[in-house]
């Protein structure tokens, strides 16, 4: 599949297991998510058009893995188990949070990838991102500076993600003070974002448009 990722773009896709990878994120290895991916799959459908996000699910936080994550990766702190479904193909933008987020692929899919200190006047450049081709199965932390959004799917059925960050973020904000030139990019709690400016349903929700360059379309 990685050979035939970079078959078909004019853009490198890396291995989300080489080195490139390492200052966005780790694998996670020793822990057991098939019960949490079977849920997934049989209990969640891809939308036949854009994506559809879920930051909780209830039924899948009361599976075992979620304390063993809560306890380790998240320091014992609350979190929330949800999913990312969709047949997205363009970067679209960027979002940070800042804390970990876990990605485990229910489905192959890639990610495209930045690093938040790389944002300069609230604005980012699409040259500056790498993407990932993520296996099925394989569980990510990104770190809480890598830039990220929705994945891109890697065939025609579209893909399947879990999602795991801290509990209430991807929700709404009760009150929003803008008082620097980050705080602008404060969109839902404990989510940062930066949208391309023909990606206009995020500008509508209010993201600021600050990524510039072309907005690719990644093929398989």
């Amino acid at each position: 599949m990685l050979e035939r990722l970079n078959e078909v773009n004019d853009i490198t896709v890396y291995s989300v297991f080489s080195s490139e990878f390492s200052s966005y994120g780790r694998i996670l290895s020793g822990y057991d998510f098939r019960d949490l991916i079977s849920y997934i799959e049989e209990e969640t459908e891809i939308p036949e058009s854009g994506n559809i996000y879920v930051p909780s699910v209830e039924k899948a936080e009361k599976l075992p893995i979620c304390n063993v994550v809560k306890n380790t990766v998240f320091g014992e702190s609350d979190i929330q188990i949800g999913y990312c479904n969709g047949r997205n193909t363009t970067y679209n933008g960027f979002e940070y949070h800042k804390s970990p987020e876990i990605n485990v692929a229910v489905t192959d899919f890639m990610l495209v990838l930045g690093h938040s200190f790389e944002i300069q006047n609230n604005t980012y450049r699409t040259e500056q991102a790498k993407v990932f081709f993520v296996p099925k199965g394989t569980a990510i932390e990104m770190f809480g500076t890598t830039l990220h959004l929705s994945p891109c799917r890697v065939c025609d059925s579209g893909f399947k993600d879990i999602v795991i960050l801290p509990r209430g973020t991807n929700t709404p904000l009760e009150n929003k003070t803008i008082t620097d030139a980050e705080s602008k990019l404060l969109l839902q709690k404990n989510k940062w974002v930066l949208a391309h400016s023909e990606r206009e349903p995020l500008i509508k929700q209010g993201a600021v448009a600050g990524v510039i360059g072309e907005n690719k379309e990644l093929k398989y």
